[in-house]
């Protein structure tokens, strides 16, 4: 995308305004406007006057690049003030807020949620004191799920053996993915088998979490594998990171989810991902559908789709998993005798384990 085509210099910033409201906890798929009037940031200041922040986008456009607009008036009807912009964050180098160009950028990359997004750590910080209030109050935690061999399992197409032929003649149509489980994804030349249980699960998973999708996978392919997995954005909407959007090679960070780790918890299958977040981590048994997946592993034997079987749905691993989440959801929020907000789910964790 080229600097013209960016929301920030459109003269329209709808839609740019949509995704930072969706960054920044302003306008959450889960909370109607009554509930979000109710909250406020850490400093005491109104969330209007971060709703009014992300409108001065429309004009940021217009003055790009220039150093003319040094200030950010404040919220304030009596005795309104000048204020030095801090660039709470960017995008292409440019501040969020004032438009001005912001030469060093400290902080996370929030690529995901726009192209060349980032935050500063203290907006971050803000952002999670924020969010956390309204998904405590919504009775929801935040839960980050590994897509390969933790949902779903994916292969090359010319990885297929003779004895998986036949699931060419099995693949459901890519025009209505919301009941099909086998798909040949052909943007991608790979074919994909959802884990059995996986849409119940992610429909109850979401009653009682925030959902991310997090895989070492690239970006295209954590999308494809996104549409797949909830074609209509009810579960993940733009919470969808990849290997491309992490901030250290080979590993996995909650630094990149807007959501606090105190109230985080993680399933994947692979442990040696999260060295810094083991704590909050639901090891998940490994779904190994295809021939090349059990090879990868070392594993000399027939396939599920060579053997023409598959895991069971009521006794599966997923299935046995939202118990675990069940769990622990009410253990957090029903048993515990701490303050809501000095809680840890990590302490849960432990005691289910």
């Amino acid at each position: 995308m080229s600097l013209a085509e960016s929301p920030v210099h459109s003269s329209s910033s709808d839609d740019f305004t949509g995704f930072l409201e969706r960054a920044l906890g302003s306008g959450s798929s889960h909370s109607s406007p009554d509930e979000e009037a109710d909250y406020e940031s850490d400093d005491g200041s109104e969330r209007s006057t971060k709703r009014r922040k992300v409108e001065n986008l429309g004009s940021i456009g217009k003055t790009h690049g220039s150093t003319s607009q040094v200030f950010v008036e404040e919220n304030s009807e009596a005795s309104p003030k000048k204020v030095i912009c801090t660039h709470p964050g960017s995008v292409k180098d440019l501040c969020i807020v004032c438009g001005q160009r912001v030469d060093e950028k400290s902080g996370v990359p929030l690529g995901y949620i726009h192209k060349d997004f980032w935050l500063n750590n203290d907006e971050i910080d803000r952002v999670r004191s924020t969010d956390i209030k309204k998904s405590l109050h919504l009775k929801k935690l935040y839960l980050v799920l590994d897509l390969d061999h933790t949902l779903l399992n994916s292969t090359h197409l010319n990885h297929m053996t003779a004895e998986e032929e036949y699931l060419h003649s099995q693949t459901d149509s890519l025009q209505d993915v919301s009941n099909g489980s086998l798909f040949r994804v052909d943007v991608m030349h790979m074919m994909t088998k959802l884990r059995p249980f996986v849409r119940k699960f992610l429909k109850e998973a979401s009653e009682m979490f925030e959902m991310y999708i997090y895989t070492m996978g690239e970006r295209a392919y954590a999308l494809e594998m996104a549409k797949l997995l909830d074609p209509r954005k009810e579960y993940f909407g733009d919470r969808v990171i990849s290997r491309d959007d992490g901030t250290q090679k080979h590993q996995k960070g909650l630094d990149v989810v807007l959501g606090h780790e105190s109230a985080a918890l993680i399933l994947d299958d692979t442990e040696n991902a999260w060295t810094k977040h083991k704590d909050n981590l639901i090891l998940m048994e490994r779904y190994h559908f295809f021939r090349s997946s059990c090879h990868q592993f070392g594993f000399h034997c027939k396939s599920l789709s060579e053997l023409k079987s598959d895991e069971s749905e009521p006794e599966g691993a997923l299935a046995t998993v939202l118990e675990v989440l069940k769990r622990i959801h009410n253990m957090f929020f029903y048993e515990s005798k701490d303050n809501l907000i000095d809680r840890d789910v990590r302490q849960e964790v432990c005691k289910d384990s």
